[in-house]
């Protein structure tokens, strides 16, 4: 398996010399967006990494249908081939993905890439800050357009949980809540039209995935938190969250501590918007504990 992670110091040696020691060509993209401020634009124009391409979460990660199929809905096969072209993507071209937010978003990328075929995806451990921090420049305005790529996708790369699987997922195997635990409660719902979470899930907010230098913990730590949580060797361990895109940086996280992840793309917006699925509260009982089947 290709790295997951790269740090700031790999990534600009990469980018002098025009491709990874152990990879190959570099692309860059930049995933500025957040739930409160989706469109990232200004900020990535402020100042991106050298030649990184800007990436639209909503629009190039995501596709727009009914409610009923949640807030982002993968794109199809065609539309993101055609996007990934667009950034310059060839076949066996290393792709590195950050954004300013501890790559909370930036990990959607990563996922659907991989979910996608392509083989050697990474994330800049420590997203943006960790560039700055090293000293390295950045650029302003838009980055110079590449020329078209020619990778071809295929979906089927990475498991996946569909609508109709989740309910049963929970109850013979361990499905992580990636929200904040409030929204899992359901003492709290800010965007979805129900508050709680999946029958049988078991609360896991992503913002533990890393430390206070927004790094990822190491792979060791990780693979303890997620042990006492329920994982057990060679666990296939569902995740979502409220519209697949924190539950990426779960996935990244759990592949790091040597799980495999399956993500249910729709998430808490896609199963709240059907009112015959049943909605649970409060703390689950079997929080952290193994129960037996799993």
């Amino acid at each position: 398996m290709a790295s997951i992670l790269t740090t700031a110091e790999e990534l600009h040696d990469a980018l002098s010399a025009g491709r990874y020691a152990d990879g190959g060509p570099v692309r860059v993209l930049d995933v500025r967006w957040r739930l409160d401020r989706p469109d990232g634009r200004p900020d990535y124009r402020a100042g991106h990494l050298p030649g990184a391409q800007y990436v639209d979460l909503d629009h190039d990660l995501a596709t727009h249908g009914a409610p009923t199929e949640g807030r982002h809905p993968l794109p199809s096969l065609e539309s993101f081939e055609r996007t990934a072209r667009r950034w310059g993507v060839d076949e066996g071209d290393t792709v590195v993905v950050y954004d300013d937010l501890k790559n909370m978003s930036s990990a959607r990328a990563w996922w659907l890439l991989r979910a996608a075929g392509v083989a050697d995806v990474r994330l800049l451990d420590g997203a943006l800050t960790a560039w700055t921090e090293a000293g390295f420049a950045l650029e302003e305005g838009d980055a110079a357009t590449p020329a078209p790529g020619s990778i071809s996708l295929a979906y089927g790369a990475m498991p996946t949980l569909a609508l109709d699987e989740v309910a049963a997922f929970a109850e013979d195997g361990l499905l992580l809540d990636a929200r904040a635990g409030e929204r899992y409660r359901g003492e709290v719902e800010p965007i979805d039209p129900r508050a709680g979470h999946v029958p049988g899930a078991v609360s896991a907010p992503t913002t533990e995935n890393v430390g206070g230098d927004g790094r990822f913990r190491s792979p060791d730590d990780l693979r303890s938190r997620f042990q006492m949580l329920g994982a057990d060797d060679g666990m296939s361990v569902g995740v979502y969250c409220g519209s697949g895109v924190t539950a990426a940086h779960q996935a990244v996280a759990l592949t790091l501590a040597g799980f495999e992840p399956r993500v249910f793309a729709g998430s808490w917006s896609q199963w709240s918007n059907h009112p015959e699925l049943p909605v649970a509260t409060g703390p689950e009982p079997r929080c952290g504990i193994t129960p037996t089947g799993r």
